[in-house]
């Protein structure tokens, strides 16, 4: 059993689903907004370890839909800063045990971070916004 640090955009149908998936897998949830955290650089680049730019970025953010974003085109700095400045950008979720930090939500990867139980319905990171 993991404590997750699991920040969320309120209201979120996607978050919900993923909470409900850690919480049934016998994991403890530490539900924190995302959009209302003091993200610092040093506080949210650890997030993104390795990963793509590209996969730093909510793709269902209205300003990455329309075109104002184009995160093939940004630098890991210019990212950060754009995300401190908008939360809405920021893949979701966040979620930190101890040390270790993650975005997005993966199943297999967590599966293998923490351990799921089988799950009937896909769970991923999506917006359920966008699948509808």
């Amino acid at each position: 059993m993991a404590n997750v640090i699991f920040y969320e955009k309120p209201g979120c149908a996607s978050n919900a689903k993923q909470k409900a998936l850690l919480l049934a897998s016998g994991h403890e949830v530490d539900a924190r907004d995302l959009l209302h955290e003091a993200w610092s650089v040093s506080s949210l680049r650890p997030f993104f370890g390795a990963k793509p730019v590209r996969e730093w970025f909510n793709i269902a953010s209205p300003r990455v839909k329309s075109g104002e974003i184009n995160p093939d085109a940004v630098n890991p700095q210019e990212a950060i800063v754009m995300m401190i400045l908008d939360p809405g950008l920021i893949r979701r979720p966040l979620m930190r045990i101890g040390d270790h930090c993650e975005s997005g939500f993966d199943p297999a990867a967590i599966s293998r971070w923490i351990g799921l139980k089988p799950d009937t319905e896909a769970v991923s990171d999506r917006c359920a916004m966008d699948a509808a």
